[in-house]
């Protein structure tokens, strides 16, 4: 893990997307972070250990999702696919529920992690994290925390190292470079995930916090208030957090499902659709989805304990 210091910083942007605004001053309390998002081979350790059976390897309950396709009330995940020419954005067409994907087959029925233990795990649902977050005898950041980490002690700029994307034409995190969802030009050398520590880590030594997964937070998903209180530190807000479980739901989700922060983009942020590859970027994610580019990694703070759960309490999180 690495140290983050506390500190006071504008969180937020105005310059891209109106869920990121208003940029309002907040502080956090000094933590520790993961270097980088859980990988494959630390997911798989938790596992080990456990016996936990991850959201995606349980097949939906039917009374939970009224009008769900009972072809489709099987294990399975979203799993990205290129599509062979411009689609309508209002549609996500390059989304497909694969049955049998999950962690271990990121791209369903085949595939496996062999050969990319070092990759960040993907397919994990928000209790997914939170469950290996408690065996770790760690958290999941809030979204303050993790922003403030992303930034690497750069306050202001529209990335994690600076205010160009690809300063001096070089690819600084895994996103994608071509036109989304058809073209990828594969500057970065991958189409999907690429290994933790490939590309250089920001101001704190931290890897990852910008591209190649989103990562979730332990926040709720809510738009963020203006704090126009900023005449004195002790006006700043310290170790801010979301919403409520309730405020989260969207009002156009039939489902009610509630909604975390995801934050850092993935490698499927590209320059003409979904421009997140950055710390003030943020997503609200139902807590029941998973996909082929969604992961975390954890954090643990002052008052948390330093080591990880014993077998006897933590066996006590399987699903299934």
């Amino acid at each position: 893990m690495g140290y983050i210091p506390g500190g006071a910083f504008a969180m937020g942007s105005d310059r891209f997307y109106p869920e990121e605004a208003p940029v309002r001053r907040v502080s956090v309390a000094s933590f520790w972070i993961d270097k980088t998002p859980v990988t494959n081979e630390q997911f798989a350790a938790f596992v080990a250990d456990t016996g936990y059976v991850s959201f995606a390897e349980v097949a939906p309950d039917l009374q939970k999702y009224p009008g769900m396709d009972p072809a489709l009330a099987h294990p399975g995940s979203a799993v990205f696919e290129m599509s062979t020419g411009p689609v309508d954005y209002n549609v996500p067409s390059w989304w497909e529920f694969r049955l049998g994907a999950n962690w271990r087959a990121p791209t369903g029925p085949g595939s496996s992690i062999s050969g990319i233990e070092d990759h960040p795990v993907v397919h994990i649902a928000y209790d997914d994290a939170e469950a290996y977050a408690r065996w770790a005898g760690k958290s999941l950041p809030t979204e303050a925390e993790w922003e403030f980490a992303a930034r690497g002690g750069l306050h202001g700029c529209d990335y994690a190292w600076g205010d160009e994307l690809m300063p001096d034409d070089e690819v600084l995190a895994n996103y994608w470079q071509g036109q989304f969802p058809y073209e990828n030009q594969l500057t970065d050398g991958y189409l999907r995930t690429s290994p933790v520590r490939h590309f250089p880590p920001n101001g704190y030594g931290i890897f990852d916090m910008i591209g190649n997964v989103w990562e979730w937070t332990g926040d709720w998903f809510s738009q963020p208030k203006n704090n126009k209180k900023v005449s004195g530190s002790c006006c700043v807000p310290a170790n801010p957090r979301g919403g409520t479980r309730g405020g989260s739901i969207s009002k156009s989700d039939s489902s009610r499902m509630p909604r975390k922060v995801l934050k850092g983009g993935s490698h499927l942020c590209a320059d003409n659709y979904c421009q997140r590859y950055r710390p003030a970027a943020r997503y609200a994610q139902p807590i029941d989805t998973t996909t082929s580019h969604v992961g975390f990694r954890c954090v643990r703070r002052g008052d948390e304990g330093s080591s990880p759960l014993g077998l006897g309490e933590s066996s006590r999180l399987r699903r299934g």
